[in-house]
């Protein structure tokens, strides 16, 4: 039988693609090598037998080819696990991340998402490229949490309020009037609250924040009359997201909400299923709502966040300097968009009200009895939803002192 080297056997293989055809000489001539050593022990030993020679003597010599194949089998093992290091390390170079949201081209959510999508491939050096999905191409709002836990969704930007039926202590967020200002979310948002809140968030569900993003108001609209008290929301059928802090405040205004996802709420204002809905002002804008709604009212009841978040098996798979590359376009990408929606809210109102543009009609009105429900509804839930949340709420008040 002819004896096989290594170099002969690779010689004639040259041209074969280097890295993965590479892994398969190797197996093979292992494999070879392998079934060489166990054709001549096989030979050895029936030949041995047929001698009738010493039992000592067999016994040492099967001895010593089982550890020669002991050996073989070692190497070939050491060498499987190389070649699959090395073929990670070189799948590990480029990734590219699918971004999704559920609103249109030129909502709030384009600055923080384009921003975020040039920077991160810049900091990379171009390892990571961003893909931006708007409108719900990738998933809808209300599904998109759950995809990036299972995986099928890279990352996302979620309004604060979708994330409480997937962690609860978001509602503490979300509770009418629980901020005085602008000033005071965002010293929550970017202080020791909003970093414990990221932690258990991260602890909780494996999904990470990347930035809270710009802080804005949820305004009002409807089809039915302007609103110059709470007595004028009684009996208004308003749409509003599933969330449950959302639908008793509502209740507590003595309006009649109808709970209903972000994609279903166009064809239900249109077809007067509900009467009345609200949003963060730049999105009644870019959805156009004010084609359809007369009403416009300043009601700022919710102040809302829709953080940039990315999914545990996206980070995962992320070497160290990606990593780093993507934390810092995030927070640098946060900054952006608070700089750029800061300076748009008022100009985006001045449009919604103005005859000519978006036309809507607005009025002075008393928001005394609105905060006064809304503080009953914060203190129901800072007591009814155990001891972390009334710390959390509690530490929230805080802040703003």
């Amino acid at each position: 039988m002819k004896n096989i080297s290594k170099k002969d056997y690779l010689k004639d293989k040259k041209c074969l693609n280097p890295l993965k055809i590479q892994f398969k000489i190797e197996v093979n001539y292992f494999l070879k090598k392998y079934r060489l050593i166990s054709s001549i022990y096989k030979l050895t030993w029936l030949s041995y037998c047929d001698h009738n020679m010493h039992n000592h003597i067999l016994i040492k010599r099967k001895e010593n080819l089982m550890i020669n194949l002991k050996k073989l089998s070692l190497t070939f093992l050491t060498l499987i696990f190389t070649l699959c290091l090395s073929v990670q390390s070189v799948n590990a170079g480029n990734v590219t991340i699918n971004l999704g949201h559920g609103n249109t081209e030129g909502s709030a959510y384009d600055p923080l998402a384009k921003k975020f999508a040039e920077l991160a491939e810049k900091y990379s050096n171009g390892t990571v490229k961003v893909k931006v999905r708007c409108c719900a191409q990738l998933v809808k709002e209300d599904e998109a949490f759950k995809a990036m836990q299972l995986g099928t969704v890279d990352m996302a930007i979620i309004t604060g309020n979708n994330l409480s039926p997937h962690f609860g202590l978001t509602d503490a967020f979300v509770l009418p009037y629980i901020f005085k200002n602008k000033e005071h979310a965002y010293k929550v948002l970017e202080g020791p609250v909003g970093d414990s809140y990221k932690k258990k968030l991260l602890d909780a569900t494996g999904v990470t924040i990347l930035a809270f993003g710009f802080v804005g108001d949820r305004d009002f609209y409807n089809s039915r009359k302007p609103i110059k008290s709470m007595a004028d929301m009684k009996g208004l059928k308003v749409r509003v997201p599933k969330n449950q802090v959302m639908i008793d405040t509502f209740k507590e205004f003595g309006a009649a909400p109808i709970a209903l996802p972000w994609a279903d709420t166009p064809t239900a204002l249109q077809t007067g299923t509900v009467q009345g809905a609200d949003n963060g002002t730049s999105f009644i804008k870019s959805a156009k709502f004010y084609e359809i709604m007369p009403y416009f009212t300043v009601l700022e009841h919710f102040t809302y966040f829709s953080p940039l978040m990315a999914s545990p098996h996206l980070m995962k798979k992320l070497d160290a300097d990606q990593k780093k590359a993507v934390l810092r376009a995030g927070k640098e990408a946060n900054d952006y968009q608070k700089s750029v929606m800061s300076k748009k809210v008022g100009e985006i109102r001045k449009f919604l009200t103005t005859e000519g543009q978006g036309g809507m009609k607005t009025t002075e009105f008393d928001r005394t009895d609105f905060i006064a429900a809304g503080q009953r509804v914060q203190d129901k839930y800072a007591t009814s939803k155990g001891a972390e949340f009334t710390e959390f709420v509690q530490a929230i008040r805080a802040a703003g002192n």
